[in-house]
């Protein structure tokens, strides 16, 4: 190939509405026009990118379009003068993957504002295989603490815990040095999760109370909450005073139907995580912080590795739960 021509995971829509999925050969001048083109060498597979794989017109409105809300790679060239040609740097959020081309590609082109220097503790593979998942993960803690949250505070909550962010939420809060109470409805996982540090392993109905108690005897003092629905609000009305609950994902419900009384008779914080838009200068400390003091040492227990011609054989195991960990993509 010349160096215009790249790999990329290409979606189309077809005539009758529905939508398919190949790995072809683009051309780098059809990238979209910002001020820097990455070689991507390692990306991963979020469910948004399924979503977006399978046409789903909530995440990506226009198609042909490749997905992919994660890439890391090596700066080839830099209009804005920011960074300089074989910077190492990671991208995550933002539109990347969701209406701009994505990093299941061999290049993307994006706002030198997009862009994170790559920390030096951290590998191109190790920042992938943290991604999107892990740093909201680290995103929820660095907002709990700004709330108070400290380990002697007691246990932590982590609901979804064999998911992707689950996963990345146990490993780093038991690096941060909390007491990890993982939630998962896949109890064949326990011994994964107690791998990554967790000291308690329940079943899922354990964090879904349909009594009418407007609150209930205290388990945890705070939560990072993957599930939404009842699970989200059965971890407001368990959790001890002055605790902070963040709300991440939505995989059973987005409904949040609750009293105030956990927020006015307890002081509970609800506390949201966007993860696609936070502000740069934070963005960059949490991912210092992932190279540092928050970064699992279990990373190479955490994932899958697939390559661009293998991503399509992920894409309905991730809708649908199947999958654990992280899936890295290696370009």
């Amino acid at each position: 190939m010349s160096e215009k021509s790249f790999k990329a995971l290409y979606v189309t829509e077809n005539p009758d509405g529905t939508f398919s999925r190949e790995v072809t050969t683009r051309n780098i001048n059809n990238l979209p026009n910002h001020e820097v083109l990455i070689d991507v060498k390692y990306s991963s597979l979020n469910y948004k990118d399924a979503l977006s794989a399978t046409g789903n017109k909530g995440v990506t409105r226009k198609f042909p379009h490749t997905p992919g809300i994660d890439a890391a790679g090596v700066v080839r060239e830099d209009k804005s003068g920011k960074f300089k040609a074989g910077d190492e740097v990671i991208v995550t959020g933002y539109d990347l993957g969701m209406n701009t081309s994505g990093g299941l590609a061999e290049n993307v082109r994006v706002p030198a504002e997009w862009i994170v220097p790559k920390p030096a503790n951290l590998s191109l593979k190790e920042s992938m295989i943290i991604g999107t998942a892990g740093f909201t993960a680290a995103q929820a803690l660095y907002k709990m603490e700004a709330f108070g949250q400290k380990p002697e505070n007691g246990q932590i909550l982590v609901t979804g815990a064999s998911g992707g962010v689950g996963s990345m939420a146990t490993a780093i809060l038991s690096k941060a040095g909390y007491n990890v109470i993982a939630s998962t409805g896949k109890q064949a996982k326990a011994d994964y999760l107690k791998s990554l540090g967790a000291s308690e392993i329940v079943d899922r109905a354990y964090v879904n109370d349909d009594s009418p108690k407007a609150l209930l005897k205290p388990r945890w003092a705070g939560a990072i909450d993957n599930v939404g629905g009842n699970t989200l609000v059965t971890a407001h009305k368990a959790c001890h005073k002055e605790g902070n609950i963040t709300s991440i994902g939505i995989v059973d419900s987005p409904a949040f139907t609750a009293t105030v009384f956990p927020f006015i008779l307890n002081g509970i914080n609800l506390i949201g995580v966007d993860s696609a838009h936070y502000p740069m200068e934070r963005r960059k400390a949490i991912w210092n912080n992932l190279a540092d003091k928050w970064k699992p040492g279990q990373l190479k227990h955490m994932h899958t590795v697939v390559s661009l011609q293998e991503v399509s054989g992920y894409i309905e195991p991730i809708l649908k739960g199947e999958t654990y960990g992280r899936i890295v993509v290696e370009l």
